[in-house]
């Protein structure tokens, strides 16, 4: 792969983002907590299986640290802040809640709000309970109640606090990385397995999304709500033209967006988790689109049919970052616009970011990627917050910890926190809201 950065091209020009835009960051509870113990990952880790032999039991000690943290989000200008609850440490063992780990993330949360930075809530962000995973996970019928369950626990007591909510963090990269590649816990490679938790995994998101309006209401809040599902979605561009390779480039839209997407939108069961009918009603069960967007793939046809037909490859001479994804601005306007047309939904851009250790490309990143947002804005697509990814490097699941996705950086041999360039630069644009020729100069033609 060829590696030329916009650094070296110094073709940048100074935009200004929408006044309504809210610009922020986004972590998971598992990657940077530590201190817990009682999730699957813990187990994960325990048993050697993480690729770079690292563990997150310390990660970022984001638990015992938050307080530096938020300041840190606050030097950087941060508006909004999407984080995660870490469901292990509320229900250690099935039906008994702990009320100390609640009051601790009640801490947080109001520390925030006393800073002027609006959290976004996820309940389920790819980990959970030891007990749970045992029990079949999300491919137990009884998922959907215990998760409905915990939910009520959790939003009862920060739900005066937290308006906004995502149910469930990537469903289908947590369905094709547990049962498809198999490279998430308990790592038992199933298709059929793979099905039943995404027909769980929906009707619990819309057995939630009712949940969390009502629980809100009889708190008296009859305004300020919002809850959504947070989606991975991918370019996926056909290598060639002609039918056999426009066959696996449909199967895999199909089966990682569209029944994911129409299940928890709009509560239609497509094959092979339903036959288009609604079990829990027609309605709408998202307040917005919920978008995590990193790259596209180039979809090549193979015989092989437990991966769709598919073999997913990086374009030729395209720019990659650290885990070897093209870097494709162009792709979030795309994947924006699309869905915006087909389900007129507002969008928070719930994820967006790069794995870059060096910094090299962070900053140019940036900038691309939020000149897309404001074209989307531009014509007529409600892009109403951005969180990037990630806050802080973090463990980054079967990668480990040598996966640097943070606009500060975390040296994990004494825990010290320094805010990389691009973090600086994120952070002025935050405060400005556009993209001046003296931060052009200061930050981008280096």
């Amino acid at each position: 792969m060829i590696l030329i950065t916009k650094e070296k091209e110094g073709n940048f020009t100074p935009f200004a983002l929408p006044p309504s835009l809210q610009l922020g960051s986004a972590t998971a509870s598992l990657q940077i907590e530590g201190g817990d113990k009682g999730n699957n990952w813990y187990r994960f880790c325990e048993e050697g299986r993480v690729k770079d032999g690292s563990h997150c039991i310390v990660a970022d000690d984001h638990w015992n640290r938050y307080e530096e943290d938020i300041a840190l989000m606050k030097q950087l200008n941060h508006k909004v802040y999407r984080m995660s609850i870490e469901w292990s440490r509320i229900e250690p063992e099935r039906g008994n809640y702990l009320e100390a780990p609640l009051v601790h993330y009640r801490k947080m949360i109001q520390i925030m709000l006393e800073q002027d930075i609006q959290p976004l809530v996820t309940l389920h962000h790819f980990s959970e309970p030891i007990w749970f995973e045992d029990m079949g996970g999300w491919t137990n019928l009884e998922s959907v109640e215990i998760f409905t369950s915990f939910t009520e626990k959790v939003v009862s007591f920060l739900g005066d606090l937290v308006g906004e909510w995502i149910t469930i963090n990537e469903p289908n990269v947590y369905l094709e990385s547990t049962y498809s590649s198999a490279i998430f816990p308990p790592e038992k490679p199933s298709m059929r397995n793979y099905f039943k938790g995404l027909k769980n995994m929906a009707a619990a998101h819309i057995m939630t999304y009712k949940q969390i309006h009502h629980l809100r209401s009889e708190m008296g809040f009859s305004s300020g709500t919002k809850v959504g599902v947070a989606i991975h979605i991918r370019v996926f561009d056909a290598e060639k033209k002609g039918v056999l390779s426009k066959l696996p480039r449909a199967l895999l839209e199909h089966n990682f967006h569209t029944i994911f997407l129409e299940s928890m939108i709009k509560g239609k069961f497509l094959f092979p988790i339903g036959l288009g009918g609604y079990p829990y009603g027609k309605g709408t069960y998202c307040d917005f689109f919920g978008v995590n967007y990193y790259s596209r793939d180039i979809v090549k046809f193979t015989w092989d049919p437990r991966r769709l037909f598919s073999e997913l490859l990086v374009r030729k001479e395209a720019e990659i970052n650290d885990m070897g994804w093209e870097i494709y601005p162009e792709g979030l306007y795309r994947v924006c616009e699309k869905y915006f047309r087909l389900y007129k939904q507002p969008i928070y851009i719930t994820e967006n970011g790069i794995c870059d250790a060096t910094d090299a490309q962070r900053t140019a990143f940036i900038y691309d990627h939020l000149k897309v947002v404001a074209r989307l804005v531009e014509n007529g697509v409600p892009v109403e917050k951005y969180y990037h990814w990630s806050l802080l490097d973090n463990f980054e699941w079967d990668e480990g910890l040598q996966r640097r996705f943070g606009l500060i950086e975390v040296n994990y041999e004494t825990l010290t926190r320094t805010i990389r360039r691009s973090g600086q630069f994120y952070g002025e644009l935050a405060k400005e809201n556009e993209v001046t020729e003296a931060m052009i100069e200061k930050f981008l033609n280096q």
